[in-house]
């Protein structure tokens, strides 16, 4: 993706304020896809006669389709246009909550989920729009830390709207809440957005050779990855012909990305031990703690046999929300922090108590009880919030 941004095409632009509530309605968009259905887990698998690992696929499906979409969606978005690329990304988005929202099962749920993967980069998308329209520094990065800060504190609302209303009504009507948001966000993105490409794009095309590899790496590996989840019945063989697929196909992007005239990540970034230490950290992190609060606490604090046996909208309250709130504080205290000390001290801060958390987790989920999931829930809130505070 191109560091530098033209100017909008379309001249005089609109209201930042107008701007903003359309930026951030897409961004509520986003993490209503990524957290709202967490405390509905249980309730899904009660309601689809399946079982809780099938449940769980659907997470995954999810945030390994984001991670996808991620992988190539900004830079055709620098080419086609961010606008035009942003509202396909939200109108797929739509079309997955549908899916979901009628699915007989949980094959079919898992094409929807596949779909609103499509709402990976939407954060991204929108930052990148946010600071052609405000190229002042300053003024946008006050903008920049509003998105950002509600796109980490809105889990906790839709955390508590996710429980109440599937203990209230079932699953499928968050389905249908995500799909209006979705609609409205794309209305709103087509008023009140200006288009932008980046800057000597008209010359350059898309590499959709090093696309194709690159996804099979990464999505291979994911799928690995994925597929140790359960130690004891892991498929070794299975596992190691996905890495050695994987392995293949990275170097084959390599070599396409060295020849190729229009890459999709210049060869010198890749060489950059920088770069792999920013991509690796944020993905072990933010991944980590994304599945543990998306996935694992709310799953304990709703099983009645092994966690806390807790309704969905009682999970919601005591988990997920704490975890929104503490990080939407600690958000900009972390951007304070870091102008003043250093990010690399921040940073290192924020991992060393997502490793702390990690640990007292493994005491926690033996006696879950509310008070224990409450307290690992509000450190591993602290522990995030450095890295997307930093690093956007």
């Amino acid at each position: 993706m191109q560091p530098e941004v033209s100017m909008p095409l379309r001249k005089g632009g609109t209201s930042i304020a107008f701007l903003m509530v359309a930026f951030l309605t897409a961004t509520f968009a986003f993490q209503l896809n990524a957290s709202m259905l967490s405390p509905a887990l249980v309730t899904m698998q009660n309601e689809l006669n399946t079982t809780a690992t099938q449940i769980g696929l659907s997470q995954t499906v999810f945030f390994t389709s984001a991670a996808l979409f991620s992988l190539f969606l900004p830079r055709l978005a620098d080419l086609m246009g961010r606008k035009k690329v942003l509202m396909g990304m939200l109108l797929f988005t739509v079309a997955g909550c549908t899916v979901s929202a009628l699915a007989p099962n949980v094959t079919v749920l898992l094409v929807g989920r596949l779909l609103q993967g499509a709402a990976g980069p939407i954060v991204t998308l929108c930052i990148i729009m946010l600071h052609v329209r405000v190229p002042d520094e300053k003024q946008y990065t006050k903008l920049m830390a509003v998105i950002t800060s509600v796109n980490g504190g809105i889990a906790g609302v839709d955390a508590i709207a996710g429980g109440w209303i599937a203990g209230t009504w079932g699953y499928r009507p968050i389905f249908w809440t995500m799909a209006v948001i979705g609609i409205a966000s794309t209305i709103l993105v087509g008023i009140f957005a200006d288009e932008s490409v980046a800057e000597g794009s008209q010359n350059e095309r898309m590499d959709w050779l090093g696309v194709i590899f690159l996804v099979v790496a990464v999505g291979t590996a994911l799928t690995a990855v994925n597929s140790m989840q359960h130690i004891a019945e892991v498929n070794w063989m299975f596992v190691g012909i996905l890495l050695a697929i994987a392995l293949a196909a990275f170097v084959t992007f390599w070599a396409v990305e060295r020849k190729s005239s229009h890459p999709l990540s210049p060869v010198h970034y890749l060489k950059q031990r920088r770069t792999w230490g920013l991509l690796l950290t944020t993905l072990l992190s933010l991944t980590g703690v994304f599945a543990i609060m998306n996935g694992v606490v709310p799953a304990i604090a709703q099983d009645s046999e092994c966690g806390a046996g807790v309704s969905a909208s009682i999970s919601s309250f005591f988990t997920l929300t704490p975890y929104a709130i503490i990080g939407l504080i600690f958000g900009p205290i972390a951007g304070i922090l870091a102008t003043k000390f250093g990010y690399l001290k921040v940073l290192r801060c924020g991992l060393g108590i997502s490793v702390a958390a990690a640990a007292i987790g493994t005491f926690v989920v033996h006696t879950p009880t509310v008070a224990g999931l409450l307290g690992l829930s509000l450190l591993l809130g602290i522990s995030a919030t450095p890295v997307p505070s930093i690093l956007c």
